[in-house]
């Protein structure tokens, strides 16, 4: 971690290629793994980087610290290395000792070459050429440990100069570690000293990705003065895991001296995402981010601010590390929870909706819930929660999805899929919904209720045959409904015309009525759609 800038990007914002990139890959064997999007370790169990990183390089003294960072909590730790362009070179003997230090307190490795920092703007930065070349050196000592260790190719490999040739010389780099023999995950670094405010890694991260023979490269962003709104966060975060890329935020901090990073929003959104974060840092920093200091002098018992927000903090590390499998966290268990309830969705936006379901159950304790969104027979996880409930963002408006839910107890294993509930974002602020829905209550009773609905059409041309559909928030049923016919499967509820009402005319509207029970609540639906197009509610 070094001086960085806080510029804002002009790119147009563009969508990561929408496939999921899951050639077989040839590490699954022996070693971590990308499936679906997702770090996998040897033996299939997904596993969710939650650790910090560690300054080893300058400070090769401080070995206590595996230990201590890893009495904490965490599963990970990111090493800072040396190739000696920069700094004094850690030689195989020191990379090995570090790995066995990792593999003594149950930590998985990310191994990282830092004088690649800012190349092309810092003086004295390595290429990732330079950076290859020194991993090619200390092969021997990695080979055999690719079910321990992930190798970070280079820390932010450009400033903001020149950052246009990363996509080519990170395939390269890729590329000639394969060509090299090592077959780990391997781990890059976005460009624009990590932040990647350029979108360089993000709009061509499939490219990269596709490039890897091995399909097992995971991408990092670090995030700091750019990322200061929830908004960014989640928004760059999103476009990774809804694109079916894996995703890691390798470094960030509670401040920097260029900006003010939303760590809140950080943490809250790598854990509903289900993704890996990396902290910065453990203890050391100097320049004037001093305050980056988790541990005042590599004390564990004196845990700074930041050190006591990221380790015991709400979504820290405290809270929802899970020790790898291949340490021996889980294994012995493997009888899987019961199946979440069918989701319902509430607080339906343009770009995201709320799902709530029932609880599963499970003798050692049901530890999370994945949210995936389903495709045909195509399903991608998009987001993760430990209660039940959740806001799913990154959505397009006024377009259907597909949501389950699936239950994940603490040594790994996952329930069967819930039943799915389908949604229709509300339309964006930018355009206008061809259609308009009226929904009033008109008398409500202990149990019961009279309901009344206006559709009308804001096209120019008449609406034929239609169908309206909404879901109800809290499990409503249409008991009689007068004017229309209704058909209702769980809380979504579809509706289509009387022959006296089977068409809308341009300008105009229709009404009908229903009975209907409610137990609990009777919130007023609000994803109305006409023949699959959000409309408008009033």
């Amino acid at each position: 971690m070094t001086r960085r800038r806080s510029l804002v990007g002009t790119a147009l914002v563009a969508l990561l290629a929408g496939s999921v990139l899951t050639a077989p890959p040839a590490a699954a064997a022996t070693g971590f793994h990308i499936e679906n999007g997702r770090l996998h370790e040897a033996n299939g169990n997904e596993f969710v980087m939650r650790g910090v990183n560690h300054p080893h390089t300058w400070f090769p003294g401080e070995t206590g610290a595996f230990a201590d960072i890893k009495a904490l909590g965490a599963n990970t730790v990111r090493v800072v290395l040396s190739s000696g362009d920069r700094w004094t070179r850690d030689d195989p003997a020191d990379v090995a000792n570090v790995v066995s230090l990792c593999k003594e307190n149950r930590l998985i490795c990310v191994l990282e070459v830092h004088d690649t920092t800012g190349y092309g703007e810092q003086s004295g930065a390595a290429t990732l050429d330079a950076a290859v070349d020194y991993w090619l050196s200390v092969r021997d000592a990695l080979l055999g440990q690719e079910r321990y260790v992930i190798v970070n190719i280079g820390n932010e490999p450009y400033g903001n100069t020149g950052y246009a040739a990363w996509t080519p010389d990170t395939i390269d780099a890729i590329q000639r570690l394969r060509s090299g023999g090592l077959a780990h995950t391997l781990m890059v670094d976005a460009p624009n000293w990590g932040q990647d405010w350029s979108f360089t890694m993000r709009d061509n991260a499939a490219e990269v990705f596709a490039a890897d023979p091995d399909r097992n490269t995971v991408f990092s962003v670090h995030m700091y003065g750019v990322f200061d709104t929830a908004a960014e966060v989640r928004d760059y975060l999103g476009r990774f895991t809804g694109a079916g890329l894996p995703i890691v935020v390798g470094e960030f901090g509670h401040d920097h001296s260029d900006g003010d990073p939303d760590e809140d929003a950080i943490l809250a959104h790598t854990r509903s995402l289900g993704v890996g974060f990396l902290g910065w840092s453990w203890s050391g920093n100097s320049g004037g981010v001093e305050y980056l200091d988790m541990a005042a002098n590599f004390d564990a018992a004196d845990l700074t601010p930041w050190g006591e927000r990221i380790f015991h903090g709400p979504d820290g590390i405290g809270e929802t590390a899970r020790e790898a499998t291949v340490y021996g966290g889980g294994q012995g268990d493997t009888t899987p929870p019961s199946t979440p309830g069918t989701p319902t969705a509430g607080a339906v936006a343009a770009e995201s909706v709320t799902l709530s379901w029932a609880p599963s159950t499970d003798d050692t304790g049901v530890a999370g819930y994945d949210v995936v969104r389903l495709d045909g027979p195509a399903e991608r996880r998009v987001a993760s929660a430990t209660t039940t409930s959740v806001t799913v963002g990154g959505l397009t408006a006024a377009t259907e999805y597909t949501f389950a839910v699936y239950a994940r107890d603490v040594a790994g294993n996952r329930s069967g899929r819930s039943e799915p509930v389908t949604v229709t974002t509300r339309p964006g602020s930018g355009g206008s919904a061809p259609c308009t829905v009226g929904y009033r209550v008109g008398n409500q009773w202990p149990g019961g209720f009279q309901a009344e609905l206006t559709v009308r059409n804001d096209g120019s041309d008449p609406i034929e045959d239609w169908t309206l559909r909404w879901t109800f928030a809290d499990g409503q049923r249409v008991t009689s409904l007068w004017n229309a016919r209704v058909t209702q499967t769980g809380a979504r509820v579809s509706v289509t015309g009387e022959p006296h009402t089977a068409v809308i005319p341009a300008g105009g509207s229709i009404g009908f009525g229903f009975l209907g029970t409610w137990t609990g609540g009777n919130t007023d639906p609000e994803d109305f759609t006409l023949d699959g197009t959000a409309c408008a509610v009033r």
